[in-house]
């Protein structure tokens, strides 16, 4: 199984947002290449089988794939333990890859608005607890015009390339 790979510049312990989160054990640079994704490839089939069964560990990399673990033994090595915010201080390069959108303390959880690679039917209640927090966070919230130029370039580069099509 391939694993991820996080930045020996961070830590995974408890989070004050939602179980375990990855935090920044020394400063991180804006920019920095904070984790990798890694993993098996699921198309839409496989991705139905494991969701739900297996803890959480995969995102989306196109309108049918996914990238994940698919047994729970594989859960560990792979998950990247990075949580949802409205104000996050990271953002996506490419497909699979988390940088930090500005310089980064000591301490801080490293975050991601699950907007820049999630697309779907579905909804979650958001804790993130920040000034920007949207409350309910949903598949479709790539969409929103002031969150595409907030993020812009931080997309996912699939949801990117919707947002250049104008399917957003």
């Amino acid at each position: 199984m391939p694993a991820s790979y996080r930045s020996p510049k961070t830590i995974v312990r408890k989070s004050s947002i939602e179980g375990k989160g990855l935090f920044a054990k020394q400063p991180i640079q804006k920019g920095e290449v904070v984790a990798i994704k890694g993993g098996h490839i699921l198309d839409e089939e496989t991705f139905r089988n494991v969701q739900g069964k297996i803890e959480e560990s995969y995102i989306q990399i196109g309108d049918k794939f996914y990238i994940g673990a698919i047994k729970r033994s594989e859960v560990r090595r792979n998950k990247l333990f990075i949580n949802h915010s409205c104000e996050p201080n990271l953002g996506i390069r490419g497909q699979i890859t988390f940088a930090a959108l500005r310089g980064i303390q000591a301490g801080e959880e490293l975050t991601y608005d699950w907007a820049m690679e999630n697309f779907g039917a579905w909804t979650m209640a958001c804790h993130c607890g920040t000034k920007r927090c949207r409350q309910v966070i949903t598949g479709r919230d790539w969409r929103d015009p002031k969150l595409q130029q907030r993020y812009r370039g931080y997309f996912s580069a699939y949801l990117q390339e919707k947002i250049g099509q104008g399917r957003g």
